[in-house]
């Protein structure tokens, strides 16, 4: 369905339980905080970093993260979306129109379907803080790993360093 929306349709479309949800205008919080995730993330090779597409969770669920890493295989000229089996990693950049969907709703969504790593980032007086989640597959349930201001060193199979600092090199 998301594939065939009309020409002039939003380009930033998701399907959580069942319904189509447009995406407001990005802030420039959010914009610059996609723009330093996709630049930072130096994934090895079997991984790459995509943004805005989605994730077939099921025939009602597909959500759009904000950034991805998926496995290179899974990626074609071709694709719109990716089966679940696929990402190794979701973050969604919380707004104020997207804050319930981006804490509780999606988050549960990927849990149950299997993704392994979750972040969550948030604005904290114009900052990004990065909480990281990964799956416990025991509970098919996030636990929590950190909570990352100023700087984000995690290992999510691999070692990440990311400088949080928004603003451009001078």
């Amino acid at each position: 369905m998301l594939d065939h929306l009309p020409p002039g349709a939003s380009r930033h479309v998701e399907l959580i339980d069942g319904s189509l949800v447009t995406r407001p205008p990005q802030t420039g919080f959010h914009m610059l905080a996609l723009r330093l995730l996709e630049r930072s993330l130096r994934p090895p090779c079997e991984l790459m970093t995509v943004r805005e597409m989605t994730v077939t969770l099921g025939p009602h669920q597909r959500p759009e993260p904000d950034v991805l890493l998926v496995k290179s295989a899974a990626f074609t000229a071709k694709v719109t979306s990716f089966k679940p089996e696929d990402v190794h990693l979701v973050v969604e950049v919380v707004s104020d129109e997207s804050s319930e969907r981006d804490r509780t709703t999606k988050p549960i969504k990927y849990s149950a379907a299997g993704i392994k790593h979750f972040w969550r980032v948030e604005q904290e007086d114009g900052v990004p803080v990065v909480h990281t989640f990964e799956l416990e597959p025991a509970v098919s349930a996030y636990v929590p790993t950190g909570i990352h201001r100023g700087r984000l060193r995690t290992d999510i199979g691999f070692d990440v360093d990311i400088d949080l600092d928004l603003r451009p090199p001078r």
